[in-house]
């Protein structure tokens, strides 16, 4: 049912949780996982022009750095996988990349937020991409 799960990661250990319940469903479906970390082009952006270059190779390591480690986790449980660091929005970006990979499931952390924090954000990654993707989407939520 699901031979291409894509599991987006920020580098955060809300990704120990995700994998949790992404990594079984790729096992059962002999899935590749896709590993995607996306450098916020608005943080680049609004970096300046002496601080831009060294912030934007900071995130891109801290980016290779976040996709090995699931990479890793997915290897030891003998499932194929591929890396990506892309820059952009990062919820445009995940529903690019699911597009042009031909992606049937994305497995997605979320923090938990209190309403008051729901109220005054702007908004998740995670809600995003919900409320936009074309496939099915499997929403961790992490406290």
């Amino acid at each position: 049912m699901y031979d291409d799960i894509l599991v987006p990661t920020d580098g955060s250990a809300t990704i120990t949780e995700t994998l949790a319940h992404g990594l079984p469903i790729a096992e059962d479906n002999d899935a590749t996982v896709h590993a995607l970390y996306v450098v916020d082009s608005r943080i680049t952006a609004a970096a300046t022009e002496e601080t831009g270059p060294e912030l934007e190779r900071s995130l891109e390591d801290e980016g290779q750095t976040a996709v090995a480690d699931v990479a890793d986790d997915a290897s030891a449980r003998g499932l194929e996988t591929e890396t990506a660091v892309e820059k952009g929005t990062p919820s445009k970006t995940i529903l690019e990349y699911a597009e042009d990979n031909g992606i049937d499931l994305i497995v997605i952390g979320t923090q938990g937020k209190s309403p008051r924090e729901k109220v005054t954000s702007l908004g998740s990654v995670s809600e995003r991409v919900v409320d936009n993707a074309s496939i099915p989407v499997f929403v961790v939520r992490n406290a």
